[in-house]
């Protein structure tokens, strides 16, 4: 009898019950956001994060925020995920930063409107997205047409757009000749990444000239809260700075807070300070870690790249077989299939996370960044880019197998009391007599190189490095009491495949991702080791540029990897094989 008693309350119940539960849950969500606002304001009280609590909401307002932007997403709406929080105009696009996440590009337009006219508008769609930190996605949009302000908005293709949208929370666009545009937390510090600061390469700079500004009102103006710091050290893009007492008490207080920078002697025709332009918020670096169980990677790789989707594979195969563990990519605006790359690679458990990195030609403030974000996870890291491949010759002449050989080398000084930098010389490498991109790759089909070896690339210690973070790209500024060990050429080398066949040249060096090197085709320091030489500024392939850098045939590290490598039944090499 009971049981028939439960089955027709079952068939009893209706649906449209539902909604009054939905209504009461929806008002108490509305009246919420209404009220609590006006309980802060009321300065009793102070701001920090706050929690619901209620029988049927027992969680944090940004997880109601959080589930609202998803329900509109779902719905087709756009208020949350579209909200324009800052602009950068560089020389070739327009980067949006934009609050939430956005996964999708295909469904969005970059809406412009007319010069002097505001009922006017056009929408071009959008070049790319790409995910950027805790709360905020990059969307890069085309430059805006003639007689079109770049005070651009967003929008969900089929929705309509007005002047006075609510999807934007500013009309500012800043120039990325002057702008902060990075801030990451480091103990009691703030690491601060500024364009325009104007100091000298290479050298640390006096930091008393510079405070950092921590704003919780928009944009860093005057809207909120506003703190003041000195700053202790200086280089190059990189200035760090103390912390207020209240973040270094609380940490998670600096979630979101802009950062900016303010020049002593910058200031208004009043005397006051002016701040530099910003878009960078301090959010904690251990957010996007990956989580480890045991101690640190004996050694990690970090670079930084544009563009070089087809060299991913064989670089990342390869120097994992040699040891390497963990790897940083910052990618600056690739639109090649890189992401895609790294995913596969990911998969196939080669330990790769990308990080977006909008911001060009800063690769040494990008590796800086990089160090920082290594240190807790990395014993070692190797700086080098992914035309650059380690070799050991004295292991080849002798027949020892490679696996792990960097690995063991690098771990033989991780107790050193003195050794914090590892520096190894490269020989550069030309076409080799190719026409066409070698099918087994860079380390088996370009065998010519030039007679002398260029420069070096370092592999450190993070948690040994100068406190500016200064470094020139090959190497960083250690801490006093610390030095580099040079190693042996007949020990170990670094084959560096810079002058490759025509086409993949010409793609390489049509943008360099270096802050101090210039990009082949402008006219300027022509006579640079970072330039081919008597290759001109014209995007036009020299006369016999498939037999030049070609002064010592060298098939060493192609022995090497065939050796190694090599599938002893068909000859493939792993980089060769289709992901599965």
């Amino acid at each position: 009898m009971d049981s028939d008693k439960r089955q027709k309350r079952k068939r009893s119940y209706r649906p449209s019950s539902r909604p009054h539960f939905l209504s009461l849950r929806l008002l108490m969500v509305c009246l919420s956001f209404l009220v609590l606002p006006l309980f802060l304001s009321s300065g009793r009280f102070p701001i920090r994060t706050v929690y619901f609590h209620h029988p049927l909401l027992s969680v944090s307002s940004f997880s109601i925020l959080s589930k609202i932007s998803l329900q509109d997403s779902l719905r087709g709406k756009s208020r949350f995920h579209l909200r324009v929080e800052d602009r950068v105009l560089f020389p070739d696009h327009l980067l949006l930063l934009v609050s939430s996440k956005i996964y999708q590009a295909d469904k969005l337009d970059c809406v412009y409107y007319k010069v002097l006219n505001d009922s006017v508008l056009i929408h071009h769609g959008v070049l790319s997205v790409d995910e950027y930190d805790a709360f905020r996605s990059l969307v890069r949009c085309p430059l805006p047409p003639p007689n079109y302000l770049a005070t651009a908005v967003l929008r969900r293709r089929g929705d309509n757009v007005h002047r006075n949208s609510s999807l934007s929370t500013s009309r500012t666009v800043h120039s990325w000749d002057r702008l902060v545009y990075e801030a990451t937390l480091d103990g009691e510090t703030a690491v601060v990444f500024a364009k325009g600061l104007n100091l000298r390469p290479h050298r640390v700079s006096n930091p008393t000239q510079f405070r950092c500004r921590f704003g919780l009102g928009n944009r860093g103006k005057d809207g909120g809260l506003v703190l003041m710091t000195e700053a202790v050290a200086a280089a190059q893009e990189v200035v760090r700075c103390s912390l207020p007492r209240s973040i270094r008490n609380n940490p998670n207080k600096a979630r979101g807070i802009r950062v900016g920078l303010v020049h002593a002697n910058d200031r208004g025709a009043r005397g006051e300070l002016n701040p530099m332009p910003s878009v960078a918020k301090l959010y904690n670096s251990m957010s996007y870690m990956k989580k480890r169980k045991r101690g640190k990677y004996e050694l990690c790789a970090c670079t930084m790249l544009w563009n070089q989707a087809p060299a991913l594979r064989e670089w990342i195969m390869y120097h994992a077989w040699l040891g390497v563990e963990r790897w940083f990519v910052y990618d600056n605006n690739s639109d090649d299939g890189t992401e895609q790359v790294i995913k596969e690679l990911d998969f196939l458990d080669y330990n790769v996370s990308r990080h977006a990195w909008p911001w060009i030609k800063t690769q040494e403030a990008g590796f800086s960044h990089c160090a920082l974000r290594a240190r807790n996870e990395c014993k070692w890291v190797g700086f080098f880019d992914v035309d650059e491949f380690y070799y050991f010759p004295r292991h080849h002449r002798r027949g020892l197998l490679g696996p792990n050989l960097l690995r063991s080398l690098v771990a033989n000084y991780s107790s050193s009391r003195t050794i914090a930098e590892i520096r190894t010389v490269c020989h550069s490498f030309g076409p080799s007599g190719l026409s066409s991109p070698p099918s087994q790759g860079v380390t088996v089909g370009y065998t010519c190189r030039l007679q002398s070896p260029e420069r070096h690339k370092s592999i450190v210690r993070p948690d040994l490095l100068n406190e500016t973070l200064l470094n020139v790209v090959h190497h960083f500024q250690l801490r006093k009491g610390f030095r580099y060990l040079n190693v042996r050429e007949s020990s170990m080398i670094i084959n560096h495949y810079k002058y490759q066949v025509w086409d993949t040249f010409r793609t390489k060096f049509f943008r360099r991702v270096a802050t101090y090197v210039v990009d082949w085709q402008e006219n300027q320091n022509q006579g640079s080791k970072d330039r081919a030489p008597g290759l001109g500024t014209e995007a036009v392939e020299p006369p016999n540029w498939r037999l030049r850098f070609c002064e010592v045939w060298d098939t060493g590290l192609r022995d090497f990897v065939l050796a190694n490598l090599a599938d002893p039944a068909t000859g493939a090499l792993p980089w060769e094989k289709p992901v599965l």
